[in-house]
Formats: structure tokens, C-alpha cells, sequence
């Protein structure tokens, strides 16, 4: 995927609103890219245009060389699967049914799965790991154990390109490296280009292979890349914050004198 140009915002009755422009980069296969930046600087914006939820102020999108606005609804959903941060809303319906509804893309109106379908739904399953999963109630998941299902559901949609928003919100801390984990093996064992936006710091630089860094200007590098020349340290460090560019870990000051490993 490329982004030729790209300014992204919203349009409204009376005013334009400009989250970022002239946004030029590309997407590449087999590589996990995590997206960046503090609130408000459009990460979700980018996402959503980038997925075809909402269209671009200016530029241009192209998937495999081909601009994004030509791709009709279906084809789109062949290529691009989408995992958003809210969680489904939904009962009596068993984790195999949902990762099933990745099928829709190819199943026709009726939504009759037939043995393509039914291995592609086993083989997204198995590749989560969430076989013991499969027959239980969606509703009585929990965060993590639904996250996983619902990239489940993107895997069997058997799309080239992921995209993933906040895909470890609400996570504990073993779930959430057990889904950047998962994610970048996913993204080099089966080629697959996967995007995802992300407010852990030290998971995405531990687990993705280039980040893109979106503030006033969108900056793009490996971890190493990025902390080598300083740019992390500029964009994330501050009163209090700092950044060894070494292990690539930010430090917090701890400025009361007392011994965080001592309890009270």
C-alpha cells in the first residue's frame, strides 16, 4: 500500500478540518508497522482512511498499484481486514460463529459456509491458538481472550493487509505481549502487511519492524533507526521522562526520593 500525498481530515457543511497532510509512505509485506503518536494527532483518522471508512482530503491511496477508490465494497473486504478497538457487542453467539462472519466477503447472501469456508475459519483459529475457545460463548471471553478471536475473524477473511486500532486496550500486560507477539509472527510467517495504532510505547518498540511516528509530520523508521538519530527521545521525552537509546527503553524520574520497590 502506498500514500502518495495524503492529507486526512473531515469535512463538514461549513468547515474543513486538517488532521495531517502530505503524508508519503508505503506499507510493506511481512512487516508489523506500528502507529504512534499522542492523542489527538489522528492516528484513528488515518486508520479509518487508510481502510476506506472514510475518503482522503487529498493525495492518494494505492493498494497493489491500483487507487483505493476503485475497489468496490467487496473487493475491499478480499483485501483489507479491519479489527477496531470496541468490543462486539454480542450474545449467544460462539467464538467459531464469529470468526465464521470473516467469511462474508466470499459466502454470498444466504452466508452458507461451504469446505473452503470451514478450513479457512479451522486454520484462522488454530493459527490464534484459541482452539479450546471455539464453542465457547463470545460474552464470557475476556478482553484478551475476545481480541484474539476477533483477529481470528480478520484471519479468516484471508486478507493481505490487516489493520488493527488499539488492538491491545483493556489488555493486562501478558495479553498484550501475547497479541504484539502474535501479530508479528503473523506478519512474517504468512507476508502479511500489518498496520496497527498503538499507545504502548515499549511493546511497539520491542515487537514492530518499522514505526510511523505521526505528529506535525509523519517520521518513519525501524526502533533502532529511530532512536539512533535522536528521534524518539525529541518526540516522546520530557519533564520528568527520559530515553536510553541503548535498550530502547523511556524512564520515568522518580522525584519523591522514595524507593518504588519498597512498599508503604
Amino acid at each position: 500500500m502506498q500514500l502518495n500525498g495524503l492529507t486526512i481530515g473531515y469535512r463538514s457543511r461549513h468547515a474543513t478540518h486538517v488532521v495531517a497532510r502530505d503524508i508519503n509512505a508505503t506499507l510493506e509485506p511481512g512487516r508489523l508497522t506500528c502507529l504512534l503518536g499522542p492523542n489527538g494527532a489522528g492516528k484513528s483518522t488515518l486508520l479509518r482512511t487508510l481502510a476506506a471508512f472514510q475518503p482522503p482530503l487529498a493525495g492518494n491511496i494505492y493498494l497493489n498499484q491500483r487507487p483505493l477508490e476503485t475497489f468496490t465494497p467487496v473487493e475491499l473486504a478480499r483485501h483489507i481486514g479491519v479489527v477496531l478497538t470496541e468490543r462486539p457487542d454480542v450474545r449467544e453467539m460462539r467464538v467459531r460463529d464469529l470468526v465464521a462472519m470473516g467469511r462474508t466477503p466470499y459466502t454470498g447472501f444466504w452466508g452458507r459456509l461451504n469446505s473452503d469456508d470451514e478450513a479457512a475459519v479451522a486454520d484462522a483459529i488454530a493459527l490464534v491458538g484459541i482452539e479450546s475457545l471455539s464453542q465457547r460463548m463470545v460474552h464470557t471471553l475476556s478482553d484478551g481472550e475476545r481480541q484474539k478471536a476477533m483477529i481470528a475473524k480478520a484471519l479468516a477473511q484471508q486478507t493481505p493487509v490487516i489493520f488493527l486500532d488499539e488492538p491491545t486496550a483493556f489488555l493486562d500486560f501478558p495479553s498484550k505481549a501475547d497479541t504484539m507477539l502474535l501479530l508479528s509472527r503473523l506478519a512474517h510467517d504468512m507476508q502479511k502487511t500489518i498496520f496497527l495504532s498503538t499507545h504502548d510505547l515499549d511493546m511497539a518498540l520491542q515487537t514492530a519492524d518499522e514505526l510511523w511516528l505521526l505528529g506535525q509530520e509523519l517520521q518513519i523508521g525501524t526502533p533502532r533507526q529511530l532512536a539512533d538519530s535522536g528521534t524518539l527521545a525529541r518526540f516522546f521525552a520530557g519533564p520528568g521522562i527520559s530515553f536510553d537509546a541503548g535498550t530502547l527503553r523511556f524512564n520515568v524520574e522518580n522525584r519523591s526520593g522514595r524507593d518504588p520497590s519498597r512498599r508503604a
